[in-house]
């Protein structure tokens, strides 16, 4: 038995008509199921209707071990289960067993996911056919490229200088390898290209759902306590993505702050669960899994917020 208390698992839709489809297509992110009292959480996770698909935004664990057995239980209990791998899953721990790096970790994790029955972002893009559909739903690695810069710097160097300087250094630096790449922000460079050709290619006539651990905009960064730690967090070369391609919603993670907001009237939802000393200080207030479809709500007219963006927490 979990020793958490059961927690809502969705953002209340309100009661369906009878007869209607009661669907959802929800997500999570940042399990961190390595950490013992995140796995309660996790296991806690059901759908409400045999048709729901689950969005798994990244960063389920380090050990490959791990990442197999949330996936597992998750792809167990959900229609169908998305997964876009967060910089967690691409470390490269002493302590696990599978010690490929780099591209080479990331196809393995791939073929963890397929043979689990698990969509990965090499995989046909899924379509949605639920209440609030259709949607494609998109999920993406592009990593990041140093260019969300610590302030009062220019280049990548006086940036991770100043991080350095700071104490505020990602894990990242010392266990996410990008081999055979030269570096982490050529991986990034890489995956951008790609991932651009295939939202191009893309039939615009249905929405996407953009899934990256990542934000794909800067702003969501700008309430870190610690800006320094930006540059982990994403690249300027996705800034035009939710507006250039038709997107209906983004859903990421990585920052540990679950929230709401819109930019240029798209919708992004930020759908960590993070660290026990997170989620003890916060709580859950909007459930453990995020309503992502049918989503019915307007962006929020707020007075003085510029028209890019609103909040809500």
């Amino acid at each position: 038995m979990s020793p958490i208390a059961p927690e809502p698992s969705t953002s209340d839709p309100g009661p369906a008509p009878p007869g209607a489809d009661e669907r959802r297509l929800l997500a999570v992110s940042d399990l961190h199921v390595g950490v013992a009292e995140n796995w309660p959480i996790t296991e806690s996770l059901r759908p409400g209707t045999d048709g729901d698909w689950l969005i798994v935004a990244g960063d389920v664990a380090e050990q490959t071990e791990d990442i197999e057995r949330a996936l597992r239980l998750l792809a167990d209990r959900f229609a169908k289960v998305i997964w876009a791998p967060g910089n967690h899953e691409l470390w490269t721990p002493r302590e696990d067993p599978v010690q490929l790096r780099g591209e080479e970790r990331y196809r393995h994790l791939v073929e963890l996911c397929r043979s689990l029955g698990v969509v990965t972002p090499e995989d046909p893009y899924p379509v949605w056919d639920g209440p609030g559909g259709p949607v494609a739903v998109a999920p993406l690695f592009v990593l990041y490229d140093y260019t969300f810069r610590a302030p009062g710097t220019s280049t990548e160097e006086e940036s991770l200088a100043r991080a350095y300087e700071a104490g505020v250094v990602c894990t990242d630096e010392f266990l996410l390898h990008p081999d055979p790449h030269p570096g982490r922000a050529a991986w990034c460079r890489a995956r951008v290209a790609e991932t651009e050709r295939r939202l191009a290619a893309h039939d615009p006539a249905v929405p996407l759902v953009l899934v990256n651990h990542f934000p794909l905009v800067r702003e969501p960064t700008q309430i870190l306590w610690y800006p320094e730690f930006a540059q982990w967090c994403g690249t300027e070369l996705t800034a035009d993505w939710h507006t250039r391609f038709n997107t209906a919603a983004v859903v990421y993670g990585h920052l540990h702050i679950p929230r709401t907001t819109w930019y240029d009237g798209v919708r992004f939802e930020e759908v960590s669960i993070g660290y026990p000393r997170e989620w003890r200080k916060r709580g859950h207030p909007r459930g453990l899994l995020r309503l992502i479809a049918p989503f019915t709500e307007e962006p929020p007219v707020e007075e003085g917020v510029p028209a890019r963006r609103t909040d809500r927490a």
